[in-house]
């Protein structure tokens, strides 16, 4: 599916995704739409996960479960609508660990009439052989902006 407006400096078509959602960007894709205004970063992760393993500064924090117990939050679909602005006319690309729950978050956000794409390999990417994040893909792994308390 192609992208409304998508800026120059971004690839024209993100990967179609005919699941319920708009589609499926890599991390360099979303920074470059955010860089460019064209979209809101919106960082699905608990809030341990945003104050333990980092945070892309900008970014709007709002769990799609949070933890412990990974229980809905109950403020997601108030907070997606804020997030896509008034009229929900503002591209959202969501953000997760490892690009599972930013799948079920554009979902919701879909449902809500909101245009959400989900980021590709997430914050930290795939586990590896020796089941550890940060080595196969994702945000951080990219050299995107990042930080950590």
């Amino acid at each position: 599916m192609n992208a409304p407006d998508t800026p120059a400096s971004a690839p024209s078509t993100p990967a179609a995704a005919p699941l319920g959602y708009a589609g499926d960007v890599s991390p360099r894709q979303a920074w470059d739409w955010v860089s460019a205004g064209a979209a809101v970063l919106v960082d699905v992760r608990t809030d341990a996960e945003r104050e333990w393993v980092g945070f892309v500064p900008g970014a709007i924090g709002l769990a799609w479960k949070q933890w412990p117990g990974m229980a809905m939050n109950p403020g997601f679909d108030e907070g997606l609508r804020a997030a896509a602005g008034e009229g929900g006319g503002k591209r959202l690309v969501l953000l997760c660990r490892s690009g599972v729950r930013s799948v079920a978050a554009a979902r919701r956000a879909t449902e809500l009439g909101l245009q959400a794409y989900n980021i590709l390999e997430g914050f930290e990417g795939d586990p590896d052989a020796d089941r550890h994040r940060g080595t196969l893909g994702g945000w951080r792994l990219q050299g995107l902006p990042w930080k950590q308390n």
